[in-house]
């Protein structure tokens, strides 16, 4: 347990010190903005990239940590979805419920690569991005359809729903880096110097990023369906994901990285996603912001349970 709190403790003080920071030194939104685009569109997949390059998956059982958690998240999704009658008979509409649907199958990828990193260095980087490579383009499918269905005031095409999927620059990294490596091209040494040093940058600003877009308002009295969201992702998904990874045989280091990314909390993305297709953008807020506090408390016991 107090390997596992050593490798979050950093994690989380860098998430506080991005809502200090926010409320203090750096109160603009604009400043905040700026930040976000340039981590989710350059320093981000440029560390995608670098990783799975530099990634021997030769060793990692790519079937295993991958298929667990894409299943997972396939189950999640299909009880999110089997839930939607019994949360419309409770008051939720169809912007809540797509709020409810990211909050329990988005996950912070920051977060989880630097508790990766913290815990299994390289190794556990190199999982934590195969698990990226299964994740991410699903995640995003499901995200933007159950919003274009619920939430937009206009019906997406199916067109419409795939450009935007396609334009994510997350997949278009872990596509960049899956093909480098497996053809094994050889890269400019220029590239690696230039690639690791915006690498290291995007995991400490994007938790920044994290912790400045935390809400505290409605956070001691969060409505039915932020609980709903946060018991879900924190609990349940967890629960699902290690259940699958021992079904597959895995242990050790693969078993923990499953665990460290199916119980971090929702993805600060989830909301900007909100916002651009007619969501409930202020719940989503509050149940990441409920879930970023409590997983600070329930990520260790979960990872501890496992490694």
């Amino acid at each position: 347990m107090a390997l596992v709190i050593s490798a979050l403790l950093p994690v989380f003080l860098l998430i506080v010190l991005g809502f200090i920071l926010k409320r203090s030194l750096l109160r603009l939104d604009t400043q905040w903005h700026g930040l976000e685009r340039l981590t989710y569109y350059v320093l981000f997949p440029v560390l995608l990239v670098q990783t799975l390059v530099k990634a021997d998956l030769t060793t990692v059982p790519v079937a295993g940590v991958g298929g667990a958690l894409l299943l997972s998240l396939l189950l999640m999704s299909l009880l999110c979805l089997g839930l939607r009658p019994l949360l419309a008979r409770c008051a939720i509409d169809g912007p809540a419920f797509t709020s409810i649907f990211q909050g329990a199958t988005r996950w912070q990828t920051y977060v989880a690569l630097a508790v990766s990193v913290n815990l299994y260095g390289d190794t556990g980087l190199a999982l934590a991005s195969v698990a990226m490579v299964a994740i991410i383009p699903l995640v995003n499918v499901f995200s933007v359809s159950v919003l274009a269905h619920y939430a937009s005031p206009e019906k997406q095409s199916v067109q419409a729903i795939l450009m935007t999927v396609v334009r994510n620059p997350l997949i278009w990294a872990c596509a960049i880096g899956l093909v480098l490596n497996t053809l094994h091209l050889p890269l400019p040494r220029i590239w690696h110097e230039v690639a690791d040093a915006l690498g290291r940058s995007s995991l400490a600003i994007g938790l920044l990023v994290t912790g400045a877009g935390l809400q505290l308002a409605g956070m001691f009295r969060p409505s039915l369906a932020a609980s709903v969201a946060v018991f879900l992702k924190l609990v349940l998904m967890p629960v699902l994901a290690i259940a699958l990874a021992l079904w597959f045989g895995l242990t050790g280091s693969n078993l923990a990285i499953v665990a460290v990314c199916s119980a971090v909390p929702a993805s600060s993305s989830a909301y900007v996603l909100a916002r651009q297709m007619g969501g409930d953008a202020p719940l989503l807020a509050q149940i990441i912001t409920l879930q970023t506090i409590l997983a600070a408390f329930t990520m260790p016991i979960v990872i501890a349970l496992v490694a």
